[in-house]
């Protein structure tokens, strides 16, 4: 399924009353997870432990 095949349905998804704003934060999140999982085809993570790391430097 190409990437604009994946936004449409990601829109068409939606219920009915969606606003603009609930499409763009759907559209992001589909961005997102391609990233991550072109990241992850590339090999290109990290370990459980070492993302738990980064995230207490964060807290």
């Amino acid at each position: 399924m190409s990437i604009k095949e994946k936004m449409l349905k990601a829109v068409q998804n939606l219920p009915d009353d969606a606003t603009i704003e609930d499409a763009m934060e759907q559209l992001y999140f589909l961005h997102k997870l391609e990233t991550g999982l072109r990241q992850t085809d590339a090999g290109q993570t990290i370990s459980h432990e070492a993302a738990k790391e980064r995230m207490k430097k964060l807290l």
